[in-house]
């Protein structure tokens, strides 16, 4: 098994959307309600580009199997060092070290462009995700309850923070 990183590129958006939307429908990794099209994921995805965020993909013979990206975490002018991290791996490649390859390009990426903190907000009963990060040195920094309301139930959101030096 060889996995590549790499930058994404329009062509990537469907296998995104197709990860996404897993997502939205049968996780709680997202709070979203509604699948989203391919214009609105690519839009998205362009905003980030736009505004000099990467956004990367992992590749698996050929086909893009995950990916993660960063951006604003808030929009106020002093919130500029501190980024909001995503990484998605597609359901059936979990446990193959894809994550942890996007997740580390993406710190260093961060470094690079002089980021002082990531942050990712995880919901509770993810338990293998605020693992996932605790492994990169990611600790926790609060617990919002009842920050989100999906699939008939009150979820709590756990903020964990990387602070890059």
């Amino acid at each position: 098994m060889s996995v590549t990183i790499r930058p994404y590129i329009t062509n990537d958006t469907q296998a995104i959307l197709t990860i996404i939307n897993y997502n939205i429908l049968h996780s709680t990794a997202l709070y979203d309600y509604n699948i989203r099209t391919l214009e609105q994921q690519k839009a998205i995805l362009e905003d980030k580009i736009a505004k000099k965020f990467p956004v990367i993909v992992a590749e698996l013979d050929g086909e893009v199997v995950g990916f993660g990206m960063y951006s604003e975490f808030r929009f106020r002018e002093a919130y500029k060092f501190t980024v909001e991290h995503s990484v998605y791996v597609d359901q059936n490649q979990h446990g193959k070290g894809i994550g942890k390859l996007l997740l580390k390009e993406l710190i260093d990426l961060a470094k690079n462009q002089n980021i002082h903190t990531m942050i990712a907000v995880i919901d509770a009963e993810n338990q293998s995700s605020v693992h996932f990060h605790e492994k990169f040195g990611f600790t926790t920094a609060g617990i919002i309850k009842e920050s989100g309301y999906k699939f008939d139930r009150w979820l709590d959101s756990v903020f964990m923070q990387l602070i890059l030096e």
